[in-house]
């Protein structure tokens, strides 16, 4: 590399294996898997990384479908990160096969040039974001796989190009409820029922809405509401996520959620037991000066971005790339893919995972990944000097 461009090298090395990362990314997205069930995505994304150049550890901290791909031994460690499992029901619709891949391309892209560059290059494969408590950063933060990294950087697709999206702290937890069955009919005094509990627990919710801030959240689902109409329900569960903008804001809303549930309780006299929600999401704190080097590699390849003001704060998700981002320096930009008017969580947006598009998105985001490494080495030999 010595007396040539780094970043056209890297662009270089990464268009060699270009077609085994976009073939990793469709392979996932025609196998979508579950958190910690992702044994296949993963197997394939070692093997691609393997072929690319780097060591690669699989299973690491206990995890099974958790790996850590290394290349280099410099002074400055950046990590970047591969997210890999789907949706329940809609598959790839937030477009994990994308992310997983980019991160692959990106180490490919920095894995010949690491030692020239000073640069230690991780890529870890970090299953389960989808699940919302106890995800796979979370863990792997836990073991210490994070330790020592100067920049933690990912990109995830979708409909714009956003260099420091907004992202909440959430909890998500379920709810149960146990009451006594009964034939609804016959003997209805004879039972306790667990539906209504639930029912009256939802309409507290929706009444609490009223005075929630503006970025408050808090939605779910019933995942268990009975077995049969003509007898009372024992037993109901629901799972929850509520959402703020910091750690603190969301333990407040949560706790005012959570004597919703106890009202349902009290009302309806079942017995309420919440499990989940200790290993929740952190806030997203973008590094500014992370970001502004993505987003200039990212335009210098084409890419646009805009000034959407606080247009985008209605739209904020939650990732434990936030718990990251509160250990090391860390970025989470959207990258955009031609989805048709389709956003993330949708079946359509999941049709766009894969194409023309998401294929150039993805192609993009391993340079601009693999860039932004480069000039945060390049920034930290500057001020050595």
């Amino acid at each position: 590399m010595r007396g040539s461009d780094p970043k056209q090298a890297a662009k270089r090395f990464f268009t060699e294996r270009a077609d085994d990362v976009i073939a990793a990314s469709r392979e996932i997205h025609a196998h979508p898997e579950l958190a910690y069930e992702e044994k296949r995505a993963s197997d394939l994304l070692c093997s691609v990384l393997e072929h690319g150049g780097l060591d690669v550890a699989r299973g690491v901290a206990g995890v099974p479908t958790a790996f850590l791909a290394r290349a280099g031994s410099g002074s400055v460690h950046v990590a970047i990160c591969a997210e890999y499992d789907a949706l329940p029901g809609i598959g790839h619709a937030c477009g994990h096969n994308l992310i997983g891949a980019a991160a692959a391309g990106a180490g490919i892209a920095l894995a010949r040039l690491a030692d020239d560059l000073d640069l230690t290059v991780s890529v870890v494969g970090t299953p389960a974001e989808e699940l919302g408590d106890g995800g796979g950063k979370i863990l792997l933060l836990d073991a210490g796989i994070f330790d020592g990294v100067d920049a933690a950087l990912m990109a995830h697709p979708g409909p714009v190009d956003v260099a420091m999206p907004p992202m909440l702290a959430c909890a998500t937890f379920d709810v149960h409820y146990h009451g006594v069955e009964a034939h609804a009919s016959a003997f209805p005094e004879r039972g306790i029922n667990a539906g209504d509990a639930l029912t009256v627990a939802q309409t507290a919710i929706g009444l609490l809405r009223q005075q929630m801030r503006a970025d408050d959240r808090v939605h779910g689902i019933v995942t268990k509401g009975g077995e049969a109409p003509n007898i009372i329900p024992a037993h109901t569960v629901a799972r929850y996520i509520v959402r703020s903008t910091t750690f603190a804001q969301m333990e407040e809303i949560k706790q005012r959620v959570w004597r919703c549930f106890e009202a349902g309780a009290l009302a309806t006299g079942a017995e309420l037991r919440i499990e989940g929600g200790d290993k929740p999401y952190a806030h997203m704190v973008h590094d500014t000066d992370l970001a502004k080097l993505y987003q200039a590699n990212a335009e210098s390849l084409g890419r646009t971005f805009r000034n959407f003001g606080r247009a985008l704060e209605r739209s904020a998700a939650s990732t434990d790339m936030g718990n990251v981002s509160l250990r090391a320096p860390s970025i989470h930009p959207i990258i955009a893919i031609d989805s048709e008017g389709s956003v993330p969580h949708q079946a359509a947006f999941a049709r766009h995972c894969v194409g023309p598009s998401a294929e150039r998105a993805l192609v993009d985001a391993s340079l601009a990944l693999a860039w932004t490494a480069i000039d945060v080495a390049a920034t930290r030999a500057t001020t050595a000097q």
